[in-house]
């Protein structure tokens, strides 16, 4: 029999094509989020808020794929929406703790959606391992305390993992659609000094490794999802190249984007390098292992 995977944010952008890539390979999958969803995947209801949990969702689940959270990308960094940021992180971490340590249930292991955030930016050639020291800026400490509310789960002798995602490109979201969106018309030209390190992995690459930290009962604690990095001006020029697209205007100034976007230009302006080298000692091997194979995947 299969294992039945219960995905927590599955409606986001990597929660869609993991399921797809799960049901592929003769996974069970349930979903929970905020709404009931119709579709071929059972759908139930959780809300972090009041604590509402329908137990049904967990019955016969062998594994918790946990992406829930608020977009930190998705808004303006407004008081509020910091709050929700971390809150949303922290209460449905939370709110999946308490259930699984009330009843006994079938779940085995837990793998946690995390971010490459928590080593903070480094415009310098310093490069983030698992081990590397939290940052102490707002995204940083964002990550500590939620990777801090899954290492409760571990208590429950549940295996846990936790993925530190990196910047995901994907036709269908996130980053690339929006620097791709101004060189399509001509335009486009690098963020802020164009010297920063983007640490990316292409959204397959990174829904396989999920599927891999479930199957693979020696992973525990934390791993980098990414599996390269390239500097914001080679990405912005290797995209202008598979899209046959002139580059002629010059760098966006980063006071710009800081009247646009506010404090959350600060992902943008600035970058890191991460490691891959313990994911990949895993035995994890990416399909798209170079900038060039995942855009012309990506725009083939």
């Amino acid at each position: 029999m299969s294992k039945k995977i219960l995905i927590t944010g599955a409606s986001g952008l990597i929660g869609s094509r993991l399921t797809e890539l799960l049901l592929n390979k003769g996974y069970q999958v349930n979903h929970i989020g905020r709404a009931k969803r119709v579709g071929v995947v059972p759908s139930f209801v959780w809300n972090i808020e009041t604590g509402e949990f329908d137990v049904q969702a967990l019955t016969g689940v062998d594994a918790i794929i946990h992406l829930a959270g608020a977009g930190v990308a998705d808004k303006r960094w407004t008081d509020a929406r910091k709050k929700e940021i971390l809150q949303s992180r922290l209460k449905s971490t939370e709110l999946l703790f308490q259930k699984l340590k009330a009843v006994q249930y079938s779940v085995k292991t837990v793998v946690s959606a995390s971010a490459i955030g928590i080593y903070g930016f480094g415009l310098n050639e310093e490069i983030f391992t698992e081990e590397s020291p939290s940052a102490n800026d707002f995204l940083a400490n964002v990550t500590a305390k939620w990777e801090h509310a899954v290492d409760a789960i571990k208590a429950l002798s549940i295996r846990t993992v936790k993925i530190r995602i990196g910047i995901v490109l994907s036709a269908h979201g996130g980053a690339l659609p929006q620097m791709s969106l101004p060189i399509r018309y001509g335009v486009g030209s690098p963020l802020g000094s164009g010297k920063q390190y983007l640490s990316w992995i292409h959204i397959d690459d990174l829904c396989n490794l999920f599927i891999k930290s479930v199957e693979d009962e020696h992973m525990t604690g934390a791993y980098n999802g990414v599996v390269d990095w390239s500097s914001s001006e080679d990405l912005t020029k290797a995209i202008a190249k598979v899209l046959k697209k002139p580059l002629w205007l010059p760098n966006v100034p980063g006071f710009v984007l800081k009247i646009g976007l506010g404090e959350m230009a600060e992902i943008i302006l600035n970058g890191s390098k991460v490691s891959s080298n313990k994911t990949l000692r895993t035995g994890f091997v990416p399909t798209f292992p170079t900038l060039d194979k995942v855009l012309k995947n990506i725009y083939p």
